[in-house]
């Protein structure tokens, strides 16, 4: 089968999944794509950029076409050119504009949240990371179409609905982790630099830490992908200097792993997550995750059964973080940190490895 990729925002998450599916694929793609910022510019101009260059250039074989929801895939359907205008199209919402949450706005422009759904309306099969992000982009729908003033189009709830399925990104592997390098606890922060993932809690708990005397060691990675990191990040890196071992994006993907096998504990702090895929890497790489008991950590974390739940989760509260990150730095002092469970984390995210993710997205695109 031939699969036309069309990316709007080549970069980060959306990148490692639509690569890490094309390498493990059996199926022929070709991809078109732009880069990953001025989201909002390329929600509106990618439609019409991509339509475009399929009609100045030669124009690749293709049954499907594969996109994000960065893309108007209504505005699409309307200027491509034949005949990728009427070919099927998976819709594959990483995140949506329903129920993002954007703080830096007072009044929020609506606009790319109905992009979202008329995109959704117009695709064929519309995928979502996670079951627990269907659940809330259609919720986000029925919340939305009732602020309009009239003419509601509440029959679409249905529609999207009817089309709408959980394909998670896959997760890679990692090698079994040999004898830990003797030190205190190491804790790991993964996510963006960004007000959605709370990281006032974060560094909250550390500075906690701190003040009772717990050793330990922080790596914070991740990055921001838009201007105005939020202030916590310069002012904790200055409190907490003593305990800094690694500080800042890591591009190189090779250099991100070596910092995942070195670390004990990776933790969020999260108000918006409809995946999780930084925890589940970790996890994934023998690293134990500490998440708040929301979003989509349940889902990602469910094949650890009540052991996990027990261990792995918190009630989102500084007051909570602190005592499981104390706990945790006591069985690392003990040699102990799994309590007998080492595989507990792997074996949560098992499921999603990319062997097996990889082959079922690819079942499932076969089919459009």
């Amino acid at each position: 089968m031939n699969i036309l990729a069309l990316e709007p925002y080549y970069g980060g998450s959306h990148k490692a999944f639509l690569d890490g599916w094309i390498d493990r694929s059996r199926h022929t793609w070709n991809k078109l794509t732009l880069p990953d910022h001025h989201w909002k510019w390329r929600m509106r101009h990618a439609a019409i950029t991509f339509a475009r260059q399929l009609g100045e250039q030669e124009a690749p074989e293709a049954d499907a076409i594969f996109t994000c929801d960065m893309l108007d895939v209504a505005a699409f359907r309307s200027l491509a050119p034949e005949p990728f205008g009427r070919l099927p199209i998976v819709l594959y919402f990483h995140e949506n504009q329903l129920t993002y949450p954007d703080e830096r706005r007072r009044d929020a422009d609506y606009h790319f949240a109905f992009t979202n759904l008329t995109s959704a309306l117009a695709a064929d099969s519309v995928w979502f990371n996670s079951d627990y992000h269907r659940r809330q982009f259609l919720d986000g729908i029925r919340t939305f179409l009732s602020r309009m003033p009239d003419y509601k189009p509440t029959a679409a709830i249905d529609d999207v609905e009817a089309k709408a399925c959980v394909h998670s990104p896959g997760v890679d592997t990692f090698p079994t982790r040999g004898e830990r390098r003797p030190g205190p606890l190491r804790v790991l922060w993964s996510a963006r630099w960004e007000a959605d993932k709370s990281p006032e809690t974060f560094f909250d708990a550390l500075r906690e830490l701190h003040a009772r005397g717990v050793a330990f060691e922080l790596s914070v990675v991740g990055g921001s992908i838009v201007p105005g990191t939020p202030h916590v990040f310069a002012k904790a890196k200055h409190e907490l200097a003593s305990h800094i071992r690694q500080w800042g994006y890591v591009s190189d993907r090779a250099a991100y792993e070596k910092v995942l096998m070195d670390t004990d504990v990776v933790v969020s702090t999260a108000d918006h997550e409809f995946f999780g895929i930084a925890i589940g890497e970790a996890a994934a790489a023998g690293v134990f995750p500490i998440v708040p008991d929301r979003l989509a950590y349940p889902e990602l974390l469910r094949d650890a059964g009540e052991e996990g739940r027990a261990r792995f989760f918190y009630d989102g509260s500084v007051n909570q973080l602190v005592e499981r990150l104390a706990g945790v730095a006591g069985r690392v002092d003990q040699g102990d940190l799994w309590e007998g469970m080492p595989d507990l984390g792997v074996r949560a995210v098992r499921r999603f490895a990319w062997g097996q993710t990889a082959s079922t997205l690819d079942e499932a695109i076969a089919k459009q």
